[in-house]
């Protein structure tokens, strides 16, 4: 069996220390979210998954308002280490926000009663196997990244700073940029107690 595409997600990882640094065009990174975006599952073909890319100032505005809106809700002990964590995310190349339309969510809950409980958890499913993709995807560009989840504290604050329509809900935010270091491979867990065969 071809081990090409394990390979691949064997490149993923969460790459903390990050530059802005690319061997990538602006407008070939734009291209390689475009295809993902064509390419990812979604439930009834909904294609509910909404991306925003923030590039060169607006990227950092994003990171110095996440800071500013957790500095209050922090230990005044914590605060130096938020800080530090935040910079990182600041020092990178750009940021993709992750977003679901909740109106075509739903619109299938009317479409399909039937199945109208699942299509919150499906939407975040779809959203999640394209930011698998586009991470993986970024990798195989030697583009590293990392993904992040500051909703809903950020939410309103990033929702009128970038002007996202009121009907998108953020769910995830990736800062991406040129490797500085790779990080030490993580544990993974015993096959015989995550994999049963019957």
């Amino acid at each position: 069996m071809q081990q090409n595409i394990l390979e691949l997600f064997a490149k993923r990882h969460s790459f903390y220390e990050l530059n802005n640094v690319v061997p990538f065009s602006d407008k070939e990174i734009i291209h390689l979210i475009e295809e993902n975006l064509t390419l990812y599952p979604s439930p009834f073909n909904s294609q509910s998954s909404r991306i925003v890319l923030l590039l060169g100032e607006r990227h950092l505005k994003l990171w110095d308002l996440v800071l500013q809106t957790l500095i209050p809700l922090t230990p005044e002990n914590k605060i130096s280490a938020l800080s530090e964590k935040i910079s990182k995310f600041s020092q990178a190349y750009g940021t993709i926000l992750f977003y679901i339309d909740k109106n075509i969510v739903q619109s299938l809950k009317d479409k399909f009663p039937l199945y109208a409980a699942n299509f919150d958890n499906w939407s975040y499913q779809a959203s999640a196997i394209l930011q698998f993709m586009i991470w993986t995807t970024l990798a195989n560009a030697s583009i590293g990244a990392n993904l992040q989840h500051y909703s809903p504290v950020i939410d309103n604050d990033v929702k009128a700073t970038f002007d996202i329509p009121d009907n998108w809900e953020l769910v995830a935010q990736m800062p991406f940029g040129g490797i500085v270091s790779t990080p030490i491979p993580h544990t993974v867990e015993d096959i015989k107690k995550t994999f049963i065969i019957k």
